[in-house]
């Protein structure tokens, strides 16, 4: 199989790669789940982890192919090639509207990542300075407004310092992770739910999982920082994914372990905390920290790979140059972040229609894929693992993801 050149502006590392797919996953999804599971037995979050991770894998796969058989195109130019070949004014239409759609998701999502790292440096303030903290929201929006300058460099500066900054966060999530396990370890142990509560709940928590597990807005950049390498797109990709399942499954099982007698909707880091500012002993002030600072790492990672990839759709779109479209996609998450907090608002109900506008967009991909795929006459990534009946279960599971983001757990 010939090997197309790809434009990039720069070249990944697997590493690299790894890292932008496992920083895009990781974010507020991941937080989510071990309640989520704590509404269902632990070997049903088992199984529904292993289903997430098999049908993402090939979801991502399925991407990779389309956007490689683009040119390494971003979605909405896949979208306008396949969908509207030979209708130059139908292809904007179909374009423009597909960016109008991702762009609110990824403002919805950003401004979450933004307001929940603020919340993470704050605690950390609050452990080092303890009482002397001053009070009032404007605390609050200073310390979002120097998070996002410092923060925010990374994507300024371009694709390939988002790629070794997405790599070593990688390697201190796992860090973390691993001090976590060794505190659960000499914690006492709560017993994991074994009783059945609804069948709702699964679906529920499949959809949660699914996007904990979801970068695929963030597969084109890794096909074309890999160049299109076959071998190298599809480690990365099933690596990343990989990784991230098994920080899903680690962090869940640490959380119903720990706190499983205190969980709540505030999220796993959260719970921890709670659960383990009861102890006495190294461990206390330790998890605090590092809950901390394991948000940070994760809301951080899934910022800059949600704020680049958005970029170069405006990029690809507009011709602007990339700092620019840089500045256009990102200032207004953050002005968002601190209306909502003027406001007193939460992001839950609208990141909910950002979440669900995001997993229908996978369904249009999909169409996209199918007809891509059948215009190259050949596979470079799924081979018969991208065929119509794979196709058709993909789509399903994605409506089936839909669905639970909308649902109530019971």
């Amino acid at each position: 199989m010939e090997q197309v050149e790809i434009k990039s502006e720069a070249r990944f590392s697997f590493m690299e790669a790894t890292g932008v797919i496992v920083g895009h996953g990781v974010g507020l999804g991941i937080l989510s789940v071990p309640y989520l599971a704590s509404r269902n037995t632990w070997w049903d979050f088992i199984w529904i982890a292993l289903l997430a991770f098999v049908i993402n894998v090939l979801l991502h796969l399925m991407i990779a192919e389309l956007s490689y058989n683009n040119e390494g195109g971003q979605f909405v130019t896949c979208l306008g090639n396949c969908l509207c070949p030979k209708s130059k004014k139908a292809k904007t239409v179909i374009t423009w509207i597909a960016l109008v759609f991702l762009a609110f998701s990824v403002l919805m999502n950003v401004s979450g990542y933004i307001t929940g790292c603020t919340t993470a440096l704050k605690g950390l303030l609050a452990l080092i300075f303890k009482e002397s903290l001053p009070a009032g929201k404007w605390l609050d929006i200073i310390v979002m407004l120097i998070y996002y300058s410092i923060s925010g460099l990374i994507v300024f500066f371009g694709m390939k310092i988002v790629g070794i900054s997405e790599k070593y966060t990688l390697y201190a999530l796992i860090a973390v992770m691993l001090i976590f396990l060794v505190a659960v370890f000499i914690a006492p142990k709560i017993n994991l739910n074994t009783s059945f509560i609804a069948s709702t709940n699964l679906i529920v928590l499949y959809g949660m999982i699914s996007f904990a597990l979801s970068a695929v807005m963030s597969t084109p950049q890794v096909v074309k920082g890999l160049n299109g390498d076959r071998k190298k797109v599809i480690g990365s990709i099933t690596l990343g994914i990989g990784i991230n399942i098994t920080l899903v499954m680690l962090l869940t099982f640490i959380t119903l372990l720990g706190a499983g007698d205190v969980l709540t909707k505030d999220g796993a880091i959260h719970d921890l905390a709670l659960k383990f500012g009861t102890y006495k002993g190294w461990y206390s002030i330790a998890i605090s920290v590092l809950g901390y600072v394991f948000t940070i790492f994760a809301l951080s990672g899934s910022f800059w790979a949600n704020t680049l990839n958005l970029r170069d759709m405006v990029s690809e779109q507009t011709k602007l140059n990339n700092k620019l479209s840089w500045l256009i996609v990102s200032v207004p998450c953050v002005i968002l972040a601190v209306i909502l907090l003027l406001l007193n608002k939460e992001l839950v109900s609208i990141a909910k229609v950002a979440s669900v506008i995001q997993i229908l967009t996978n369904i249009a991909i999909i169409v996209a894929y199918g007809i891509s795929r059948k215009k190259a006459k050949e596979s470079k990534f799924c081979g018969v693992f991208g065929e119509l009946p794979f196709q058709i279960l993909v789509v399903l599971m994605a409506i089936l993801a839909t669905v639970g983001s909308i649902l109530s757990i019971k």
